[in-house]
């Protein structure tokens, strides 16, 4: 649930001008997230968002560029925790992930740049992946089997 709840504050501060905390757990209410405004706080310092000056004036919060530890840390845990399963035909990759964890876990996929990976699709718990080559899965999913460990 926090991993998901967490993927759906991304998504609302990159589509809306979020001030503050009350306006975040009323918009993660209305989503189908249940939070009180000491879950919201705790989100905000795991996601280490920061509050930038918008271009009408008034502060957001936002991803913080310029974190210390680099964001594909935090997604390769996220895919770690959420990954339950792996399947591949020719060159197409399928994982499911816990309900509303697929994002993230692509997201993950999406931060490391595999060169051999054409693209993703995500869904709430399926990510569809496109292989370069078909002789490219066998060195994808050993890069995902030690991203799980």
């Amino acid at each position: 649930m926090r991993y998901s709840r967490q993927n759906k504050i991304l998504e609302l501060i990159n589509g809306h001008e979020i001030d503050t905390q009350e306006k975040l757990a009323d918009l993660l209410q209305k989503s189908g997230h249940r939070v009180t405004q000491a879950t919201v706080s705790r989100d905000i310092k795991e996601l280490q968002l920061i509050k930038t000056l918008t271009p009408a004036g008034k502060y957001k919060y936002a991803v913080n560029a310029g974190q210390e530890r680099p964001a594909s840390e935090r997604l390769v845990k996220i895919f770690r925790e959420t990954v339950q399963s792996i399947e591949h035909s020719g060159n197409i990759i399928v994982i499911k992930t816990l309900p509303g964890c697929a994002n993230a876990a692509a997201e993950a996929i999406d931060s490391l740049q595999f060169a051999n990976i054409l693209g993703s699709i995500a869904g709430d718990n399926t990510i569809l992946l496109i292989a370069r080559e078909n002789a490219d899965v066998a060195a994808i999913a050993a890069r995902f089997d030690e991203m799980r460990r």
